[in-house]
């Protein structure tokens, strides 16, 4: 049995989220139609993240078993000209047996793109939060910094879908950087700057990202203060952040794996 992984990309916007839905559109079921139309058989596809609706990727990796001959770089071809236009695929490899795209990740990086100009370019709303209004960059920059390190994220996440599972759940973690930075827009006719918020981490809880940029633009806006987060780690009530933010200002960069990242060496392949 062979490990594929690959590094793929897609916007968002058209998906209902990542995972599989009865009766929706998904990238994971796109992915899963096309692989089983190549092998002839219905396999699951492994994700690194599993995004929400309206959420984009860059660097989403999956990976997926299979024993078909297809080598890997026509698997890559297949997919690409199957697949949707909105999901490509970047890169792809073999991988060892025991490699999964979601267990064997060292951390995660997401970005959230805030526009502040008075018009959004129609070339980027699809792609960034709209907020021309007052808000302090400053405050927000140094509320980012109080949620690094290792905390529990219950205030900052949605709920996991039932009072069982919210109870059971594991909601400690472990963020490694959070920063704010000025850009300038992509498209030169618009002078506009945008907020970015990048976020490095080892997992995330469901809508987390988008509710720690909640509660830093009510910072901004001075609704509250940097220092008022270490009391809402602390309260563990998901009523007291900030709003979740919309989705497609959100975008799953790329995910890091141990140096080795368990591919197959020439002589393996053989």
């Amino acid at each position: 049995m062979r490990n594929i992984k690959f590094t793929i990309a897609y916007d968002g916007t058209d998906f209902s989220g990542w995972q599989s839905q009865p009766g929706q559109s998904t990238v994971q079921g796109a992915l899963a139609d096309v692989l089983e139309r190549l092998t002839q058989r219905r396999l699951t596809i492994y994700a690194a993240g599993r995004t929400d609706a309206g959420v984009h990727a860059a660097g989403q990796v999956v990976n997926f078993k299979t024993q078909s001959p297809l080598t890997v770089e026509e698997f890559q071809h297949a997919f690409n000209s199957l697949l949707p236009p909105s999901i490509r695929v970047n890169a792809a490899e073999e991988v060892g047996p025991d490699f999964h795209s979601r267990w064997d990740a060292l951390a995660k990086t997401y970005r959230y793109r805030i526009f502040r100009g008075r018009v959004v370019p129609p070339f980027l709303w699809r792609y960034v939060q709209h907020d021309p209004y007052e808000l302090s960059f400053d405050a927000m920059a140094e509320g980012a910094r109080h949620f690094v390190g290792e905390h529990d994220f219950t205030t900052f996440a949605a709920s996991a879908g039932s009072d069982e599972d919210d109870r059971e759940r594991l909601t400690t973690r472990t963020i490694y950087n959070f920063e704010l930075q000025r850009a300038q827009s992509p498209n030169s006719r618009y002078s506009a700057e945008e907020w970015v918020y990048t976020v490095r981490g080892k997992s995330f809880l469901r809508h987390m990202v988008r509710k720690m940029v909640g509660t830093l633009v009510e910072i901004g806006r001075g609704k509250l203060a940097p220092g008022d987060i270490a009391g809402l780690f602390e309260m563990r009530d998901r009523s007291k952040c900030g709003a979740t933010m919309p989705p497609q200002g959100l975008c799953l960069e790329s995910v890091e794996y141990p140096d080795a990242a368990n591919s197959l060496g020439v002589d393996d392949m053989h």
